[in-house]
């Protein structure tokens, strides 16, 4: 386990939340290096680092690698527990239906994150899993952290992407 902050806490929780968020930033622009979306997730339990998590769905050739599963898995091998109940996690884009039931499964304490996600996001854009009646267990979310970065990073990617088919459309077929 990594310890997050090892000279310094944070002065309030919107600044630890911005620290830590930037941690999931890095794991998001590690994906798209790896042409993979670039998102990036961080499971923490109060100064350490328990799971990190990037997007490796190219890669794997599985839908369900995301980074928040992935961080979770990393998470509960580090801790030896099937759940996570103090933990929280930190993702640069909100929860998918998927992750968000995974995070429920798990019993996180709370979900931080960075953009909204219209088209699948499981907490507040598509659906609100997290308000379902009779849970059992609550999950604190908090939506906006650092989203304009998290944004621009999935719109970058994605433009770049478009950019890539328009080219390999021009281009004269090869010769053998």
């Amino acid at each position: 386990m990594v310890l997050l902050f090892p000279l310094r806490q944070p002065g309030s929780q919107e600044e630890r939340d911005v620290a830590i968020m930037e941690f999931a930033l890095r794991e998001a622009h590690a994906a798209w290096a790896a042409d993979e979306v670039p998102v990036g997730a961080i499971v923490v339990r109060g100064n350490e680092i328990l799971g990190r998590g990037r997007n490796t769905v190219e890669a794997l050739k599985d839908a369900t690698a995301h980074a928040e599963m992935l961080a979770l898995s990393q998470a509960f091998a580090a801790a030896g527990e099937k759940r996570l109940p103090d933990a929280e996690l930190y993702c640069t884009l909100e929860p998918c239906i998927q992750c968000t039931g995974a995070l429920m499964h798990s019993r996180v304490a709370r979900i931080v994150y960075g953009a909204a996600d219209p088209k699948f996001g499981g907490i507040e854009s598509l659906a609100r899993l997290l308000e379902l009646p009779g849970l059992n267990h609550q999950i604190e979310a908090q939506g906006g952290v650092l989203a304009e970065e998290s944004a621009a990073l999935l719109q970058d990617f994605f433009r770049s992407k478009r950019e890539e088919k328009k080219v390999q459309k021009k281009a004269p077929p090869e010769s053998s």
